[in-house]
């Protein structure tokens, strides 16, 4: 399965040439003009890497990735920028960013910085294994008993968040903060509203996989198979 990567650029012939960079290496690429467009995308997107400019209309490349960082620490991003101050480098990094290139950049030097953050996201356990379950997290593959299933990108994160947190009882204010980076409990549907589309695509009917702790959270109940082929 070939890489996802986002391109945040809203210069057309700039955007063209990392396009191309890319493809040319074998990656998807999906490109966006603007960070509002990519963000609403990447709520259901699996994607390995974003690239973002940081002057960009209606929302700066810097203010999407701090909104990034509250619900995925791990995305690798990088910013292609012509702001080349150390000042501007330092607030890029500061603000989650992995690394940083400066306009003009190279084609060859742009493909070796995108193979290297790719590589530092090799996750330690690639298969989780509870006693229906098979979960690939290097390609997002859920099984059940065999059978594929298919997830958005915030219901895998869920699902794979309550697993990897089986030991005990999460909160929904946890959930809340990890998947989608609130810390209030305003919106707090959006949970609801995945809880329940986890348990259909499970067959679930609370009392399997995912149960309910009245007033506090979630917890996974189903067998995690600590075993050679994957354990957490």
């Amino acid at each position: 399965m070939s890489k996802h990567i986002y391109v945040v650029e809203d210069d057309e012939n700039i955007r063209e040439i990392i396009n191309i960079a890319l493809t040319n290496n074998g990656y998807q690429v999906s490109l966006f003009d603007n960070a509002i467009t990519a963000l609403d995308s990447l709520e259901n997107d699996h994607v390995d890497l974003a690239i973002f400019d940081l002057m960009l209309p209606q929302m700066s490349g810097i203010e999407a990735i701090k909104k990034i960082r509250k619900f995925d620490s791990d995305l690798p991003i990088l910013i292609l920028s012509a702001k080349d101050r150390e000042i501007d480098k330092v607030n890029g990094l500061d603000s989650g960013s992995d690394d940083y290139m400066t306009k003009p950049f190279g084609v060859l030097e742009l493909q070796a910085r995108v193979r290297s953050l790719l590589r530092r996201r090799q996750p330690k356990e690639e298969k989780i294994h509870t006693a229906s379950l098979v979960i690939d997290k290097k390609t997002r593959v859920v099984k059940q008993n065999g059978q594929d299933l298919v997830f958005t990108n915030k219901e895998y994160k869920l699902l794979l968040y309550l697993i990897e947190n089986k030991d005990r009882v999460v909160s929904r204010d946890e959930l809340l903060n990890k998947i989608w980076g609130y810390d209030f409990i305003g919106e707090s549907r959006a949970l609801d509203v995945h809880i329940r589309a986890l348990r259909s695509k499970l067959n679930d009917d609370g009392n399997h996989y995912i149960k309910t702790v009245r007033s506090v959270g979630y917890r996974f109940i189903e067998e995690v198979i600590d075993d050679a082929k994957g354990n957490i």
